[in-house]
């Protein structure tokens, strides 16, 4: 018998805001995190700005010895699990931690770490390499931490789908708990990307917006679009099995009642035309759902500022959902939180879940110039108070990989 699977915990690290709470607030203020680089010099790169964490100090989480030893993308993790833990109140004392499962994903992993040891390896020598490289840096010891920091014993695996990782893991989580393998799951994703390499590269792929301009770097859906700006940070989820949550009275935030993942089988850096693959993720995650498309009243988009993404967005949403597309109210948080990458969709699904739980559509910020193109409902520049019965999240990452969920309003 397949099982009833709702959200019972919210966790976040983000630019424009270090606990879910603040980090929530600020999206309904149309707070933006982006500024000047401050993590590595700019002066050679034609990229200046990303969205960074803020008053980040490692030691207010982790004693010194354990933070030298967890890269940036395992502290992040670690620091919304225990975040939607805590919120959660689940108790590891009384729970079957066995039936506990964590599903946290990255697209880069530990990449200021296999940087740094790098350097010590061709100007110091191979034995000057950290004996702790390998475990901060490899990509699944974001999963790993959480599940030792937190005692889950069920199953422990960490997708990577590039910029899809954080919605990957939240669908394949909302499975694993809906045909009974596991009862309750950490699901999200962690990035710590705004290095010296990660940006040279997306920045020689001219994935990345060259603005100085802060208000109009991160400008999705907007006709003068001309890339995205990084982000890092985490979010983590607690999805639980509907009876086991109201077991124990369980606050619940929304359930999840749809998920769809497809390829695009098409480009390892473009969308298929027309958004085909992405549409087809979106319908799958309705079909799931058993709903139907006018039922939809929010899709936070991948929207992430490139002219390709936005557009073939768009037309995938029209695709889908046909004459009700202009209807529903769609919108992309990246202009206030930049681009997580593999922690996007972790940041996102919260956004929707709060969206639900609150009443209220976030905006999609800086928005200026209309682009025909993308002719939606983009909730321009100001949030909207609304009964939100239906909210989707999508993910799309380079290699073609396209993940949708959808979250529902909580029925009994």
């Amino acid at each position: 018998m397949e099982r009833r699977v709702v959200i019972t915990g919210l966790g976040a690290i983000t630019p424009i805001g270090n606990s879910t709470q603040e980090f929530w607030q600020s999206i309904k203020d149309g707070k933006c995190g982006i500024d000047n680089i401050t993590a590595f010099d700019t002066s050679t790169f034609k990229v200046k700005l990303a969205a960074e964490l803020k008053d980040y100090d490692p030691e207010k989480y982790f004693d010194r010895r354990e933070a030298k030893r967890l890269d940036k993308y395992s502290q992040y993790a670690i620091i919304a699990a225990r975040e939607a833990w805590k919120d959660s109140k689940l108790d590891k004392e009384t729970e079957n931690m066995e039936r506990v499962g964590v599903i946290i994903g990255s697209g880069i992993g530990g990449i200021s770490t296999i940087e740094e040891e790098n350097q010590k390896c061709v100007i110091k020598g191979p034995d000057r390499v950290s004996p702790m490289y390998i475990p901060m840096a490899i990509l699944n010891m974001a999963t790993g931490n959480v599940a030792i920091d937190i005692g889950a014993k069920g199953e422990s695996i960490s997708m990577v789908t590039a910029c899809a990782s954080g919605t990957h893991c939240i669908g394949e989580s909302y499975r694993m708990i809906k045909h009974g393998y596991q009862d309750i799951v950490l699901a999200g994703g962690t990035e710590a990307s705004i290095t010296p390499l990660s940006i040279a590269g997306f920045m020689n792929i001219k994935a990345l917006s060259k603005s100085e301009d802060k208000t109009r770097a991160s400008i999705p859906f907007d006709k003068e679009r001309n890339g995205f700006v990084m982000g890092e940070g985490a979010g983590v989820l607690i999805l639980e099995e509907l009876e086991h949550a109201k077991k124990r009275n369980a606050k619940i935030y929304a359930e999840v009642v749809g998920y769809g993942a497809t390829s695009d089988a098409y480009h390892i850096t473009s969308p298929a035309p027309d958004g085909e693959g992405g549409a087809r993720a979106m319908s799958l995650a309705i079909k799931e759902a058993n709903a139907n498309p006018e039922d939809i009243t929010y899709i936070n988009a991948h929207g992430t500022g490139t002219h390709l993404n936005d557009s073939c967005e768009t037309m995938a949403i029209k695709k889908v959902l046909g004459d009700f597309a202009n209807k529903v109210m769609v919108s992309s948080t990246k202009g206030n939180t930049g681009h997580l990458l593999g922690a996007a969709g972790g940041i996102e699904a919260i956004v929707c879940a709060k969206s639900i739980e609150e009443g209220y559509v976030p905006a999609t910020i800086n928005y200026k110039v209309p682009d025909e193109e993308c002719d939606l409902d983009i909730v321009p520049n100001k949030g909207r108070t609304v009964d939100v019965q239906y909210a989707m999240s999508n993910s799309l990452g380079f290699g073609g990989h396209n993940s949708s969920i959808l979250l529902k309003k909580y029925r009994r």
